[in-house]
């Protein structure tokens, strides 16, 4: 298995459809926004406040870099920008988790823990501002997508069984 690579609006269900793809499958789940916060020893909302977003798209970089070179047979959850970073392609199979804004949102609203889950996606602040940028990048991630795969309505261990079944 090489790496694969979820792609994806935040709040998708990137981290949490790894994680059940993980366990399913025996493979090793990364988050890369984890990985940034290891690094940097904060939260990305503080990356974010403190150093203002070109900053964390450098700290993207540098991850993806290190992926690249570093991580084989894993399933990877990216955060909702990581998609531009340069040579994406060399890390894995992308596969995009499409879902409309609105089921987005409401995924996130109905999730028990609504509140961190908002507070901890700095572009998320408004919505307004947040369907914007759905609206900017929903054609992008198709455009670099090598899978796409439509998670509304579905459960995360039905969508990891559908990931391996395409990449089969």
């Amino acid at each position: 298995m090489d790496n694969i690579l979820l792609i994806g609006f935040m709040g998708v269900g990137k981290g949490t459809i790894a994680r059940a793809y993980a366990k399913e499958f025996g493979a090793f789940a990364i988050d890369t926004d984890d990985l940034i916060e290891s690094l940097e020893n904060r939260k990305i909302k503080t990356i974010f406040e403190e150093e203002g977003e070109p900053y964390f798209r450098e700290l993207e970089q540098k991850c993806a870099k290190w992926i690249s070179k570093s991580v084989k047979n894993s399933i990877i959850s990216t955060g909702g920008g990581f998609f531009k970073v340069k040579n994406i392609n060399k890390i894995g199979t992308i596969v995009l988790l499409d879902s409309s804004f609105e089921a987005i949102l409401k995924r996130i609203q109905e999730h028990p823990n609504a509140a961190k889950k908002l507070a901890k996606r700095p572009l998320f602040k408004s919505p307004e501002m947040a369907k914007k940028l759905y609206k900017e990048r929903v054609a992008q991630y198709k455009e670099i997508a090598d899978i796409v795969i439509n998670v509304e309505k579905k459960e995360p261990t039905e969508i990891a069984h559908q990931i391996q079944k395409l990449l089969s």
